[in-house]
């Protein structure tokens, strides 16, 4: 049966094929980037220990001969990036019924609106489990009103029971499930029940027309969340930390069709990005081009020497700007092509130093994915290529393209709020804005089917 819902009209967005995208995009922002070419920070993390050796008498150290000091070198892989810390959860962030789970879903965070809302949590200090703290009491009333069971609520101690809610609470909103309060959870705490109530039925507005057909093997980003998962039979088989479009440059609500992996891909330059970035910098430095190893060609693909383009104009644009595959390409050393109207897709990057980043809208408006390699491997495995035979391929720095006889459904979503199968009610920050509301905005009725 039918059920309806008002919601203000989104001010920010524009209805472009069923789907909500933001004004931006509506007039064609190119969603490419030319990321800079930073070297990634070392890795952090803890070793475990391994079995204590008896002690022995010190030795005088002596240091290894020349060659084998190159040996070691050589054999040690280098550490792997740092990235944020991802979900193991299993339960798929969009799902069929997703809008119509949201839209329910809202209606509860309404009847909290309605009784007051919640109370805000004071500032306090860090607040480690088993510490007390002055407004740890306001943290036990604040969950209470979104019906976490916190424990005591007179207590000033982070008990177990509280740090168990702490942890949920993180979990729902992407924050390191730690169980420790800090300023990031006092402040996701202190978000307006109002504003919760908006995200959730926004989020089932714009999943209201979404015409995705899931499949039982799909990948679905969620850009709020700066995550993609990949999806088979119902539940995610992995998650990978992504970078996506900043707020100037959004990544769009967009669903296409995965029918390709280009290994060693080149990278054609959008002409926003000759006219905005490479033309100025060409101005500065005439070795730009060089050091990026981009080519200029002609009309008829005869390459054009640098040296006569009149960089003082826009002269530029009027050619292919083309940069050569290899590690230091835009695209990394893998893109994901997923045709659709906006040409985005999902690629690997040079820049890996940005999954560490607990905010990672950084991009042009595609999608840079850790870990780009695993998800190629995922979405080739049914054509029999794992991890092994792809890196094998990337080893010999020729350009591969490897076809999907049967292409993978993907879908670019704008979920601020969402519900999982165990229930659990999710919220994400709404980088792009588009949750707000414009008083003068006339009120629109949506018809959400129930699944």
């Amino acid at each position: 049966m039918p059920v309806s819902v008002r919601v203000s009209r989104l001010a920010a967005g524009v209805v472009l094929a069923g789907l909500l995208v933001s004004p931006a995009l509506a007039q064609g922002t190119e969603p490419m980037i030319l990321p800079p070419q930073d070297l990634a920070p070392p890795a952090r993390g803890l070793v475990a220990p391994g079995p204590v050796a008896p002690l022995e008498p010190a030795r005088p150290a002596v240091a290894p001969p020349p060659a084998a000091r190159s040996a070691v070198a050589a054999a040690k892989p280098p550490a792997p990036p740092p990235e944020a810390k991802m979900s193991q959860d299993p339960q798929p962030t969009l799902r069929p019924d997703s809008a119509s789970q949201a839209l329910a879903a809202g209606r509860r965070y309404a009847e909290i609106v309605a009784r007051g809302g919640w109370p805000s949590v004071p500032e306090g200090p860090l607040t480690k489990p088993g510490q007390s703290a002055a407004h740890i009491p306001a943290v036990r009333s604040r969950l209470a009103a979104e019906g976490e069971d916190g424990g005591d609520l007179a207590s000033p101690v982070l008990d177990a029971p509280l740090a168990a809610a702490v942890k949920r609470f993180q979990w729902r909103h992407g924050l390191p499930d730690t169980g420790i309060i800090g300023p990031a959870t006092v402040k996701a705490m202190n978000v307006p029940a109002e504003a919760r109530e908006r995200a959730l039925l926004y989020s089932a507005d714009r999943l209201a027309n979404l015409d995705f057909g899931f499949g039982p093997r799909h990948v679905v980003v969620n850009i709020p969340s700066a995550a993609v998962e990949a999806v088979e039979d119902g539940a995610v088989a992995r998650r990978y930390v992504a970078v996506v479009g900043d707020p100037k440059h959004p990544s769009p609500i967009v669903t296409a069709r995965i029918g390709a992996i280009n290994l060693n891909p080149t990278w054609t330059l959008p002409v926003s990005i000759v006219k905005n970035e490479i033309i100025p910098k060409m101005r500065k430095d005439p070795a730009t081009l060089a050091k990026q190893r981009i080519r200029i060609f002609g009309a008829s693909g005869q390459e054009i020497d640098p040296a006569r383009i009149d960089w003082s104009t826009n002269a530029a644009v009027n050619y292919t700007l083309r940069q050569d595959s290899g590690p230091g390409n835009a695209l990394g050393q893998l893109r994901i092509a997923m045709p659709n109207r906006h040409d985005v897709y999902m690629h690997d990057t040079p820049s890996k130093r940005h999954f560490a980043s607990d905010r990672r809208f950084l991009s042009h408006g595609c999608v840079r994915v850790s870990g780009v390699l695993d998800l190629a491997a995922w979405i080739l495995a049914p054509q029999g290529f794992n991890r092994a035979t792809l890196e094998a391929v990337q080893a010999t720095g020729e350009r591969k393209d490897i076809g999907l006889p049967k292409p993978v459904p993907v879908a670019w979503v704008y979920l601020t709020g969402w519900v999982t199968p165990d229930g659990a009610v999710h919220f994400r920050d709404d980088i792009y804005g588009l949750d707000r509301p414009d008083p003068l905005d006339e009120l629109v009725t949506a018809t959400i089917a129930e699944r």
